[in-house]
């Protein structure tokens, strides 16, 4: 597990015109997909999704949402999804989101069942720094796959799968989680 101290990223601008296109597209509908796919194997109930992209997951999975991303938040409220998972919810989701929050411990501690979890993973520090997804304006948290099992277990947590579904579907190096707590 590797931390770059970094302020976090800006989340203004085209950025939720950007995810919505992304989520509108053939990739969009695949990884969407295989991540509901990934939850309901294991879970059934009510999630939360951490930084909701464009929000087509919060939509597919009935979901509920956290953003911060004015616009993200505009649209969850109005379509009264808007969920603090903070303040403790049964089950989150963070699709390439918890690399970029600046205390994840604080997010998986809020959760009282699962965590889902996709996000790059790097083979050891070089392969880091050398990957198109080393970056350090935007990510805060590196972990390889062993680092973040251990990360996991020290917060409470076991891990029920482990897949490279959005890899196999094109997006080099990122690998998905099922969490399961048993604390």
């Amino acid at each position: 597990m590797g931390h770059h101290p970094a302020a976090p990223m800006n989340y203004d601008g085209s950025y939720w015109s950007e995810y919505r296109e992304r989520d509108a597209s053939a990739m969009g509908a695949q990884l969407t997909a295989a991540r509901v796919d990934l939850v309901r194997r294991h879970w059934a109930g009510e999630v939360v999704d951490v930084g909701i992209g464009g929000g087509r997951f919060v939509e597919e999975v009935e979901g509920q949402g956290f953003d911060v991303n004015p616009e993200a938040i505009a649209w969850l409220k109005a379509g009264d999804r808007y969920r603090n998972p903070y303040h403790g919810v049964d089950a989150v989701t963070c699709w390439d989101s918890l690399e970029h929050i600046v205390d994840p411990a604080a997010l998986v501690a809020s959760a009282r069942h699962w965590v889902f979890v996709s996000m790059p993973i790097y083979a050891n520090a070089q392969d880091c720094l050398q990957s198109r997804h080393y970056k350090p304006s935007e990510h805060l948290w590196y972990w390889e796959h062993d680092g973040l099992i251990r990360w996991f277990q020290r917060l409470g947590f076991e891990c029920r799968e482990h897949n490279t579904m959005e890899s196999i579907l094109g997006r080099d190096g990122i690998h998905s989680y099922a969490f399961r707590r048993t604390a």
